[in-house]
This record gives structure tokens, C-alpha cells and sequence, in this order.
């Protein structure tokens, strides 16, 4: 008797759990959207919670009303006492765990797509996930900060490029035409969840400590995994497809496909590192701000949550207005939205270099100014980081593109360890070798000379889009 294949060994597990493995026919929406949805809006509030309080908690920047610091409410030492790095050590250590998370994305497609399936590979991860929010809740020192650092990493990480093209799995042919109406709210529910964690959370640390602040995300988590978990009859199951899906990636064109984008990728390792510093150095530069805005005293980490709100407003001001507009002088195609995008992040970072002269000539600038950077940095979001994903999954042959998907991830990975690498070395027994100034100086020279070169990559880049059937479509 022959030994079955993966993809055999699901579909008769899939038969004895009563899952479908095929979409229903159907107009209507697939019924399993809205546990996806609003558990991927209580898994992003629970991220972004936790991620918004990271760095102010490590470097032991969490202020009363009257701006004074609040040392039991940071890092402990293993005898309780305040123990919090210094502004670059926490940097780094931040950076080191954005990219585990990313570089686990990578892992996460691929062993979702060969071996497990979406739907248990989100489960068994989304636990390790749960855990990790339950060490950062009940250890506040170093070895709890790593523990949940790490376990979160594998969990967000892993389910990241499983939760997203599962939304794709459960539509057929039926009712496709409502997809993008899906992605929409899926995309709504993302920063939804991500605005009121990012706003309440720092909250939380600043007037109930660390131990409820750290809680609340992890609540969120298993509310998250609870709502997955009761969506598993509703779902579509697609199988694994085996070693077919690395069969593919390491064929002869496979690796020309992985080559060629690439060439593209390694400027968004330079993107990606100037983007991430928004919820690292920007905080920490938030707290020496005059912090009144808006007749309101925000803690350092709340202000973040301008991200998620101007996307929202963003999207449909991009796609009505700004981009017709633009193409009635010249075509925007993919490729030249990014080398927009990357040139809108160099002048982000140019505002908060100019914040560090003010800040190092002592005046008080406001923060006022970081919201000005925010606009220009969320702008930069909306061509590069939304474009970049269409523009990857159009790239890629029809059985690779979670794999192209994951190396797209992967340059999110590379920036934050760029970041780390960076943070670390700049940091000398303790003191610095790049000032506070030419620290911002320095990753905006990086962006515009890596903006002029990609407009003479992107110029000599031959577009192949890949339809659904496999073959080239024409180049553009």
C-alpha cells in the first residue's frame, strides 16, 4: 500500500472534522469572513498594544501628568528595582524583535503551505502567542521582556502570512466580485484595532502599570483565538501542497523569479528601516516634546496612533484624487509609486532631524511637528507598502506567491536588523557616536540615495504580471 501524500493526509483529516476544502457555490459572502475579520481586528489591537508601550517600557520612559518618570512602572532588575536600558540598547533590542516576527513570516508560509494548512498553523501559533503576552504580563524584568518578546515573535510572525491569504481561500468563482469589498474591511478592521490599542494602551502603563497594560493585549489574543477557533466549520480548509510549493521556489525559474525581485526588495530593506523607527526612536523622541496638542496632554507612545486613523483617510484620498490627479502628467505605475513613497519617507525623517536640532538648541518644539512627520510618513506608507504587496503578489507565479509574499516580508525583517545592527554599534561605553541629529541625518542620506538609485532600477525593471492561469501576461 502506497504511503499517502501531505496533501491526501489533510483531506481526510479535513472529511472527519466535517471541514470544506473547496469554496461553496455561492454569490453571497463566504461564511467564514466575519470570524476572520473580527478576529484579525482583536489580533492587531493585541499587536499593536503591546508594540506601542515596547520601547517607552524598556527605556523606562513612562511619565506621570507632570511629566515625571514613573521608574516602577518600566524594566525591573530580578530584586524589583527600576533596571531600564539606555535609549539605544532599547532600540535595538526592539528592532531585534520586529525582525523575528518578520523572519518568522517567512518560516510560517512555508511550512503552512507545505505541511499544515492555514487553519491549524494560525491555531497552534496563535497559543504561543497567548503565552507570550502572559510573560510580559506577569514578569516585568529582563528574562519576562525576552520570553514574551520571543514567543510573540514566533506567534504574530508565523500567523502573519496565513491569516490574510486565507481571505482568499474562501471565495470561488461565484462571488469573487466581492472580494476586494472584504480586503477592505479586513484592511478597516486592522487599523481599527490598531488605533484604539495604540491610544489606550500607553494609557493603561502610565496610570495602572505594566502588569494591566501587558494584560489587556493578551486578553485580546485569546479573544482573537477563541473567534478563529469557532469559524473552523465555516471556513474553506485548502490543503498543503507539499514539497511542491519549495520545489517550485528553487526550480531554475523560481530562482530567476526570486532574483529578479530581488533587485527590488534590498531598497525596501532601507525603507522598512526608516518606517519601523516610528514606534521606536520617534517615541523616544516624543518624550522630550512639549507633549500639549489639541487642548490634550498625550503620553509619548499615543501618538502613534495618527497612523492608523490617517490611513483610513488616506486610502480613498490616494485612489479618487491623488493618483488620477498625478496621471494626468505622467503614468503611475507600480514602480514609480514606490520611488514616490521613498523619497516622502526621506522628508519624514528630515522633519525629525530638524525636531532633534530644535530639541539640541533647547527650544521646546511641539509635537505638533511628529504629526507633520506622521503625514508624510503615512503618505509614504500608502505607495509604498500597499503597492508593494500588489505589485509582489502580481509578480509571482500562481504556486508561488505566499512565497514571494514571505520574501517580501522578509525585507521587513532585514530593516529592522539593520536597525539593531545600527542601534548597538552607535552606543560605545556608553556614549554615542552619532548624535541625536546626525543619528536622523544619517537614515535620510540612506533613503534619498537609495531613492535616486532605485529610479534607475525601477526605469530598467521589465514588469512580468502573472495571471491566475499561469501564464505571462504582457509586459508593461
Amino acid at each position: 500500500m502506497s504511503q499517502l501524500t501531505i496533501p491526501e493526509k489533510f483531506a481526510q483529516s479535513a472529511a472527519r472534522r466535517g471541514y470544506a476544502t473547496v469554496p461553496v457555490k455561492t454569490t453571497r459572502l463566504p461564511p467564514g469572513i466575519p470570524y476572520i475579520v473580527v478576529s484579525e481586528a482583536a489580533e492587531r489591537f493585541s499587536f499593536y498594544g503591546m508594540n506601542g508601550i515596547l520601547i517607552a517600557f524598556m527605556a523606562g520612559q513612562v511619565f506621570d501628568d507632570q511629566h515625571r518618570p514613573l521608574p516602577h512602572f518600566g524594566l525591573l532588575d530580578s530584586h524589583g528595582n527600576p533596571a531600564p536600558m539606555s535609549d539605544s540598547h532599547a532600540t535595538a533590542a526592539y528592532h531585534l524583535f520586529i525582525f523575528g516576527a518578520y523572519f518568522m513570516s517567512f518560516l510560517g508560509a512555508i511550512v503552512s503551505d507545505s505541511f499544515f494548512g492555514k487553519f491549524r498553523t494560525v491555531m497552534v501559533l496563535s497559543i504561543v502567542y497567548c503565552f507570550g503576552h502572559l510573560a510580559l504580563a506577569l514578569d516585568s524584568t529582563r528574562l519576562g521582556l525576552f520570553i514574551g518578546m520571543a514567543l510573540i515573535a514566533l506567534g504574530s510572525g508565523g500567523i502573519k502570512p496565513c491569516v490574510s491569504s486565507n481571505v482568499g481561500d474562501q471565495f470561488g468563482e461565484g462571488n469573487q466580485h466581492l472580494m476586494s469589498r472584504v480586503f477592505g474591511w479586513f484592511y478597516f478592521g486592522i487599523n481599527f484595532g490598531s488605533f484604539f490599542s495604540t491610544f489606550w494602551i500607553p494609557d493603561l502603563l502610565v496610570n495602572h502599570g505594566p502588569h494591566l497594560a501587558f494584560a489587556v493585549p493578551g486578553i485580546l489574543m485569546l479573544i482573537a483565538t477563541v473567534i478563529f477557533w469557532g469559524g473552523r466549520r465555516k471556513f474553506v480548509h485548502l490543503p498543503p501542497s507539499g514539497k511542491s510549493v519549495l520545489t517550485e521556489a528553487f526550480s531554475p525559474a523560481g530562482r530567476g523569479i526570486v532574483g529578479r525581485l530581488s533587485g527590488i526588495y534590498v531598497f525596501f530593506i532601507i525603507y522598512w528601516a526608516l518606517y519601523y523607527q516610528s514606534f521606536s526612536a520617534w517615541v523616544l523622541q516624543a518624550g522630550r516634546m512639549n507633549l500639549r496638542w489639541l487642548g490634550y496632554d498625550w503620553i509619548p507612545s499615543q501618538v502613534q496612533c495618527v497612523n492608523p486613523i490617517l490611513i483610513l483617510v488616506f486610502i480613498p484620498l490616494f485612489s479618487y484624487a491623488i493618483y488620477p490627479a498625478i496621471d494626468r502628467f505622467f503614468k503611475l505605475t507600480p514602480l514609480r509609486k514606490i520611488t514616490i513613497g521613498f523619497f516622502l519617507m526621506a522628508a519624514a525623517f528630515l522633519i525629525t532631524a530638524w525636531v532633534e536640532q530644535q530639541l539640541q538648541d533647547r527650544s521646546h518644539p511641539n509635537i505638533f511637528w511628529q504629526f507633520i512627520a506622521y503625514v508624510f510618513l503615512t503618505a509614504s506608507e500608502i505607495m509604498v507598502s500597499i503597492t508593494g504587496l500588489e505589485f509582489s503578489y502580481a509578480q509571482a507565479p500562481r504556486k508561488m506567491k505566499s512565497f514571494v509574499m514571505a520574501l517580501f516580508f522578509f525585507s521587513v525583517a532585514l530593516g529592522n536588523l539593520l536597525d539593531s545592527a545600527v542601534n548597538e554599534l552607535n552606543e560605545h561605553d556608553g556614549r554615542l557616536v552619532f548624535s541625536y541629529v546626525n543619528y536622523y541625518l544619517f537614515f535620510t542620506a540612506l533613503m534619498l540615495g537609495a531613492s535616486v538609485l532605485f529610479i534607475f532600477v525601477a526605469r530598467n525593471f521589465k514588469s512580468r504580471p502573472v495571471l491566475q492561469d499561469d501564464s505571462p501576461a504582457a509586459a508593461v
